[in-house]
Formats: C-alpha cells, structure tokens, sequence
C-alpha cells in the first residue's frame, strides 16, 4: 500500500486525522465555493432568482443523495481493504463503484429532466419563480453523471488516504466556474444572457471536466491507485452485495433530502420572503456544514483503515477526538455567524432590507446548535466506517421526521411563531439527534461489526464467491 496509508495506521491520532481532514475539508469548501457563487451571482437577479434556485435544491439534493448512498458501500470496503493491504481489491471496487454510481446517475438524470415541470407545480411555485427553476433544475439534471463521477472519484481518494489531488482539481474548476457564471448568467458580446439558468450552465461545464480529470488520473494510476479496464467488466455479484450495503445510506441522505423539500413545501406557503431568507441561509448553513462533513469523512477513512488494520482501540480513540474537534470547531463557527448575521446576508443579497432581516433571524436561531451538528457528523462518521448504514439511517430518520418536521409544523402553524417555528425546529432536532448519537456510539456495539477481516490476503482472479464471502460477514 502507499506509504501514507501505513502512516495513517500508527503515531499520534490527531497527526493522522489532520492529514486527511485538511486537504478535505479545503476540497469541500471548495466545492461548496459553486454554491456561493452561484448564489453571489444570481443574488444580483433579485429575489425570485434566489428563490429558484431555493426550491430547486432539495430536488437535486434527493437525487444526488440516492447516488452518493450507494458510493460509500464502495467507499468504505476500499478504506477497510486499504487497511488489510489488498491493493487487487481496492482497484475493483473502485472500478466497480464507479460503475454502478455513472449508470444510477444516467437513470436519475433522466427521470429527473422529464419530471421537473411536475415537481415544480406539485410544490406550488410562483409564477414570478417557475421558468428560472425549470431551467436551472433541468441543466443539473443533464450534468448529474458529472456530478457523481467526480464524487466517487474523490470519495476513491479518500478511502486510499490520498485526499490531496482533488484539492488541486477542484480549485481550477472553481476560478473556471467564477469566470463563466457571469457570462452566462448575464450575458457578454455574442454570449447571450441565460439568467438563472447559465449558472446551471458553468457548473455543468466545469464539473465535466472535473469529472473527465479524475478518470484519467484512475485509469493511468498516476497517484496511487491504478484501475485497470477489468476492473470496469460488471461483476454483478459485488454490484448487487455493494448496492445492499450502500442502500441504507442512500435511504438514509434520501429522508434528509425529502425532510428538506418537505421543509421548503412548509417554507413556502409563508411566501417568497420567507423562501428568500431560508436560500440565503441555507447557502451560510452549507459553508458552515463542509468543515463538519469534511472532519466526517476523515474520521471514516481512518476508522476505516483501522478496522480493516484490526486496531479497533485506535478506531476508538479517533472517534472520541473526532467528536470533540466537531463540537468545538462549529460552536466557534456558530458564534461568529450569530454575531456577523446581517452582513452575510447582505453579501448574498445586498440592498434588500427585508430578506436581510429575515435571513440574519434565521441565521441567529439556528447559529448557536451547531456544536451538535459537528459531535454528530463526527460520530456518524465512525459508525459508516464499520458498516453500520442501518443505524446512521435511523438516526437521520428520527431527526427528519419525528423530531424536526412535525416540530416545525406544529411551531408555525400553531403558535404565534410562525416562519420562525421553522427555524427554532432545526436547533432542537441537531440536540436531539446529537445526544442520542453519542449514547449510541458510547455503547461501542459499532466495534462489533466489519466488512473485511484484517488477516485475509486476496491474491489472482477475484471471484464472485470471494467477494459474497467479504461484503456479508
């Protein structure tokens, strides 16, 4: 295995937790840099442009969840086999995950494009609203199977312990993506101005030849990892095992999907302001959630490699830092939101008074729970890294449906609260969940189960019976 996989298996536990966390973390504060120029640019369009692009996303959010679901099946056997030093099964199930996730995405894409209109009307957008998020919701879904090619190959990277590379890739597509998003969007000489749509448009440009990049550095082994063209031949014995394995998951960051599109039907019978401000927050919410996503993933990798290493201990003690680093780097990250709220507001969406007040209320309320968020990302983090997807899903079932969307109703359609029962709901629901996660993970039942052993050595032709024997034990 590469050395710095051997690395992450010995030494200090923060050394090798920061090793994988930064160059993460800064990938998806990247990545996340679309949303917020996107959001920079069409901000400048008013606020049914905002709007749009509101109600579209938890559209694309449920579609890209179904497909990242069923990458981390993939995702974790490779950090647990990295960990066992098999290097013939971590090629194939690379080769195979990416396999699976392009073809699910070209279905989702599909059914997605055709849809939009009826899914924009079932959830009673306005008029002033309807023809940018058409346009917008239907050039994401033809650039879904970029989107997703390019998430397996960074979650590849990871599960190899070499999260460096997509830093690099993804910080060229971004000036890239910063460039044409006003030339799209607005229009320059013979370029004419696609509105909302164009930034639609830019992401889709750059995220393709993201996506084509990272086949490239997979296929020529060129850091790290070399998937070979047999790797591609379907081996539908580990495709159908994979897609049990990762179906959990799927189901999983589908309800967190539908809880948001539920959320935003509810958002949206208080009028455009409200949806305003819940967009503009929402994109505040999704920088503040990378650092605690990216600290997520890390702990996954390492836990991962561990258990597959067979240092259960090790795998442990990672979790318990991990958990504390979650809870205090958002608590610092909630505190500076809370006091700073208007003026990240206005930077989305400058000169409009009244989704700045009622953006930076919906930031306050929300801002001081996201300590929660973090200890809970972190710790979900550790369960998936051991192939507990069934739990992770509950636990994500419980916060969207028991506690945060009925709490959310309840508070705004009868109390004198209103929208603002909305909000209060999403910090009570991060408590709850947070608090029943750590029980949860203090049990240590997660250190009972595995993927791999840690003593098997895979050698020549992989077979059907080997990889039925693998995934199910």
């Amino acid at each position: 295995m590469p050395p710095p996989s051997n690395k992450l298996l010995e030494g200090p536990i923060l050394r090798s937790l920061l090793t994988l966390a930064v160059p993460i973390v800064a990938a998806n504060v990247l990545q996340s840099a679309y949303q917020i120029i996107d959001a920079f640019w069409v901000g400048r369009l008013g606020g049914a442009a905002v709007a749009a692009v509101s109600i579209s996303f938890p559209v694309l959010f449920l579609t890209f969840a179904i497909g990242s679901g069923l990458s981390l099946a993939g995702s974790t056997l490779i950090a647990q086999y990295v960990g066992a030093r098999n290097e013939t099964m971590v090629a194939h199930v690379a080769g195979q995950t990416l396999l699976m996730v392009v073809l699910a995405s070209l279905v989702l894409g599909t059914i997605g494009y055709f849809s939009a209109p009826a899914l924009l009307r079932l959830m009673g957008v306005a008029p002033e609203v309807y023809p940018g998020a058409l346009g917008f919701m239907r050039v994401s879904f033809v650039g879904i199977v970029f989107n997703f090619t390019f998430f397996v190959f960074q979650s590849i990277m990871r599960g190899i312990g070499r999260p460096t590379l997509p830093v690099y890739i993804v910080l060229g597509t971004v000036f890239l993506n910063f460039v044409l998003d006003p030339l799209l969007i607005f229009g320059w000489g013979p370029v004419p101005g696609y509105g909302v749509m164009g930034a639609a448009m830019a992401t889709l440009f750059t995220q393709a030849i993201a996506a084509i990049v990272g086949v490239a550095v997979l296929r020529l082994g060129l850091h790290g990892i070399h998937v070979r063209r047999r790797d591609f031949i379907p081996d539908f014995g580990y495709i159908k095992r994979a897609f049990f394995l990762g179906l959990p998951a799927s189901i999983e960051l589908s309800a967190r999907a539908l809880g948001l599109m539920v959320m935003t039907f509810l958002i949206a019978s208080f009028g455009t302001l409200t949806l305003a401000a819940y967009g503009v927050g929402s994109n505040v919410l999704q920088v503040v959630m990378v650092p605690a996503m990216g600290l997520s993933m890390a702990i996954s990798t390492l836990v991962g490699q561990n258990i597959g290493a067979g240092n259960i201990e090790r795998a442990a003690r990672i979790g318990r830092l991990g958990g504390m680093l979650g809870f205090a780097s958002l608590s610092l990250f909630g505190i500076l939101v809370f006091l700073f709220a208007p003026q990240l507001v206005a930077f989305f969406v400058p000169g409009d008074a009244a989704v700045i007040a009622a953006g930076a209320g919906f930031l306050r309320i929300m801002s001081l729970a996201w300590g929660f968020l973090g200890l809970q990302f972190a710790l979900t983090g550790v369960f998936r890294a051991s192939g507990n997807m069934v739990l992770t899903m509950v636990l994500t079932l419980v916060s969207q449906w028991v506690v945060q969307f009925p709490l959310a109703y309840v508070l705004s359609k009868h109390t004198d609260l209103h929208e603002q029962g909305i909000w209060w709901a999403l910090p009570i629901a991060n408590v709850v969940t947070a608090l029943i996660t750590l029980c949860l993970y203090a049990k240590g039942d997660w250190k009972k189960k595995r993927l791999i052993e840690p003593e098997e050595e895979i050698a020549g032709k992989v077979t059907e019976d080997i990889l039925v024997g693998e995934v199910s034990r």
